[in-house]
């Protein structure tokens, strides 16, 4: 049986040269990017269009919600298809799904984007998958936890992008032409990746047969791998942990403290940029001084205090607390996922592509799931601390439980 996660003896002697694999680096970050400014592009331009469409805006909210869930199943599916075409041809898979989804979006009315967030889903998951098949053997162990937390940066990178340049475009051009700019640097992307094809997929096995028993190894690694599941656990919470604080802080300081809309934006903005200035620094020290699985568990008690004392905001608050819990929020709940990716890399052994697999399926769940109930409770209870203190507890027993897997594996 061939893993999907072998590799050459000759690239992983170079990659062990190198360090830091700069090129497959750049080109997965860039991936990465791309890929989640066009899952955000819909709700970034959900003015527009629902002015022009006559929609009621909200409900293209629905659109990441559907991209993250179809990513769910690609993401599990995505190591089968690595294993028999190889990383590089798998991510331009994805990339060709990202021009795709641009193409039809800016092409049709509400139906179509309903379309294309279902065409860009298949392939969404595969990006942390096809990421860790080229990083791994062309790293250096001593910097895999930085390699991979500087990837992840594409996530939040990938936003910011989209929330500035994506509103300008619609204004000037329309929300249409603001879908179609996205394509060209896309497709040279995909013409990138093709320059690299030959060398970095020569571990791909052409006679591997699809959809047998290797398409659910990243399920067997969850049912026979107690740290796989704690890490599934955490990446769950922590993921929707983070969803929460960027889903309802805006709402929740101009409900309850006075803040306007902008002030608002520029505490959350504060909460994304503490989460893109972490990722190096968590990698950095998981790889120096402290183990990924320890720092993991760490990070989940400091969100947990985070969610509680986000639940007590109020009017009498100053602006300074709110800012201080708004850099501790993004800079565990959003500043974790780099390590907790390296974290399955190197514990997934010769599945460590399936165990990224894994863990990229249970973030997105945590995604649909737990800002969902969050929003259920505050609804229910016309209050924030409640849901806040369910939220803490999740993340809290998270990180309790991979402190103590660790403590036994010593």
């Amino acid at each position: 049986m061939v893993s999907s996660s072998r590799d050459g003896g000759s690239a992983e002697k170079e990659g062990m040269a190198r360090g830091i694999p700069y090129g497959p680096l750049t080109l997965t970050i860039a991936m990465q990017t791309l890929a989640t400014m066009a899952a955000f592009s819909a709700p970034t331009l959900a003015p527009k269009i629902a002015e022009d469409l006559g929609v009621d805006g909200h409900l293209i909210g629905f659109f990441v919600s559907t991209v993250y869930g179809i990513g769910i199943f690609s993401a599990l599916l995505s190591p089968d298809f690595i294993q028999k075409f190889g990383a590089v041809r798998v991510g331009q898979f994805v990339m060709l799904g990202v021009v795709a989804m641009l193409v039809i979006a800016g092409s049709g009315g509400f139906n179509a984007l309903a379309l294309c967030a279902f065409v860009l889903g298949i392939g969404y998951g595969a990006t942390a998958p096809v990421s860790t098949h080229l990083l791994i053997p062309r790293t250096n162990p001593k910097v895999l936890n930085l390699v991979f937390s500087i990837r992840q940066i594409g996530v939040p990178l990938g936003g910011v992008i989209g929330a500035l340049l994506l509103p300008v475009l619609a204004v000037n051009l329309g929300w249409r032409l603001a879908f179609w700019a996205q394509i060209i640097p896309a497709v040279l992307l995909i013409l990138s990746f093709q320059i690299y094809r030959k060398s970095w997929d020569k571990d791909r096995n052409r006679t591997h047969r699809l959809f047998r028993g290797e398409l659910w190894r990243p399920l067997y690694l969850l049912r026979d791998n107690a740290l796989m599941r704690l890490l599934a656990l955490a990446s769950f919470s922590y993921t929707g942990m983070q969803l929460c604080f960027i889903g309802f802080m805006a709402l929740h300081l101009t409900n309850r403290t006075g803040l306007d809309l902008v002030a608002a934006g520029q505490v959350l903005a504060l909460y994304q940029i503490a989460g893109v200035t972490s990722r190096p620094l968590w990698g950095w020290l998981a790889d120096r001084y402290i183990s990924s699985i320890r720092l993991l568990g760490l990070l989940g008690f400091a969100m947990a205090a985070a969610a509680v004392a986000a639940g007590q905001i109020s009017e009498s608050w100053s602006i300074w607390p709110i800012l201080l819990i708004s850099v501790v929020a993004g800079a565990t709940a959003s500043g974790y996922t780099g390590i907790a990716y390296g974290a399955y890399a190197a514990f997934g052994g010769q599945y460590r592509t399936e165990a990224t697999a894994l863990g990229s399926s249970a973030m997105f769940a945590g995604v649909l799931i737990l800002p969902t109930i969050f929003g259920l409770i505050v609804g229910d209870m016309n209050n924030y601390w409640q849901a806040y203190s369910l939220m803490a507890a999740i993340v809290f027993l998270s990180g309790f439980w991979l402190i103590v897997a660790k403590q036994s594996m010593d």
